[in-house]
C-alpha cells in the first residue's frame, strides 16, 4: 500500500489564545509542528500539544523560527550564526522539557525560507540540531522543501524528508507563490484533494500559471491556522484513504 505523511503546524498560541483548531487538526493528521515558543506558544501550549499527540498517535515535530513574536516569525531577520544556533537548539530544548517524544524538526515562517535558500542559515539550524540529537542519542531528521537546508542535514549525517503544501499555490520554479500574491492561498476542498492525490501518486503539482512542476515529497502540509483549515485537511485526508493512500509519519 502506498503511504504519505499529514503534518500541520500546531501549538501556535498567542498571548494565551490558539490560532487553530488543534483538537480537530490532530485527529486528521500523522505528524504535527509544534510552535516552540519564539513566534507563538509557550509552556502551556507544548505541554497540551504533546498531550493531543499521545492521544492522537501523532509524530510531535518542533517548530522553531527566529525569535519574531510580533511578527509571528514571518519576517526575515539576519542573525549571527552562533545566536541563531543557540535561539534553535533552545526552542528544541524546550519543546523536550514539555515532555515530547521529539521525532523530527521543521523550521517556521521567514527561518523556513531562509534556510531553503542560504547556507548559512542552513548550517545554523543544522548544527542546533546536531547538539540536540547528541543528547537524545538519536538523530533528528528535518523536514522541508529542499535547497540548502537538504543539503547540510544530509552533509551533517542528519535524515531529510521533502514535503509539500497542499493548501499553497506553486510558481513555476517550484517555489511558493509570495502570501498575497495571485493565488498563494488554496481554498477549495476539492482542489485540495485532487492536490493531494497528485502529490501522493505522480509527484507534481500544477503551478499558477499551468506549468506542470515535479514535487518530491514525502509528507504533505496543511497550514493549521487558516480558517478552512481543518475542513481543507479533512477533505485531502479522505481523498487519500478512499485511494487506498495510508496517511503515517515517515519518522
Amino acid at each position: 500500500m502506498a503511504a504519505i505523511d499529514m503534518n500541520a503546524d500546531l501549538g501556535e498560541t498567542v498571548n494565551g489564545v490558539p490560532t487553530a483548531d488543534d483538537e480537530a487538526m490532530f485527529a486528521v493528521i500523522s505528524s504535527a509542528n509544534i510552535a516552540c515558543g519564539a513566534h507563538a506558544g509557550d509552556a502551556d501550549s507544548m505541554r497540551a500539544a504533546v498531550d493531543r499527540a499521545t492521544r492522537f498517535g501523532v509524530a510531535v515535530g518542533a517548530h522553531p523560527s527566529y525569535p519574531d513574536p510580533a511578527g509571528f516569525g514571518r519576517a526575515a531577520m539576519r542573525m549571527p550564526a552562533a545566536e541563531l544556533e543557540a535561539s534553535v537548539a533552545a526552542q528544541l530544548l524546550a519543546l523536550l522539557d514539555a515532555g515530547a517524544d521529539l521525532r523530527y524538526v521543521k523550521p517556521h515562517g521567514a527561518l523556513y525560507h531562509a534556510v531553503t535558500d542560504r547556507r548559512e542559515e542552513a548550517r545554523s539550524v543544522v548544527a542546533a540540531v546536531v547538539a540536540v540529537s547528541e543528547r537524545l542519542g538519536r538523530g533528528l531528521p528535518l523536514l522541508g522543501m529542499g535547497g540548502e537546508i537538504a543539503l547540510a542535514a544530509r552533509e551533517a549525517g542528519l535524515g531529510f524528508v521533502g514535503e509539500a503544501f497542499l493548501d499553497r499555490g506553486y510558481r513555476a520554479d517550484g517555489s511558493l507563490v509570495p502570501r498575497g500574491g495571485a493565488g498563494a492561498l488554496v481554498t477549495d476542498p476539492r482542489q485540495i484533494s485532487e492536490r493531494a492525490l497528485r502529490f501522493a501518486r505522480e509527484s507534481t503539482v500544477e503551478a499558477v500559471d499551468g506549468t506542470i512542476v515535479h514535487v518530491d515529497a514525502a509528507s504533505l502540509c496543511v497550514h493549521g491556522d487558516s480558517p478552512s483549515a481543518v475542513g481543507l485537511a479533512r477533505a485531502a485526508r479522505a481523498a487519500l484513504d478512499d485511494d487506498g493512500i495510508r496517511v503515517r509519519a515517515p519518522w
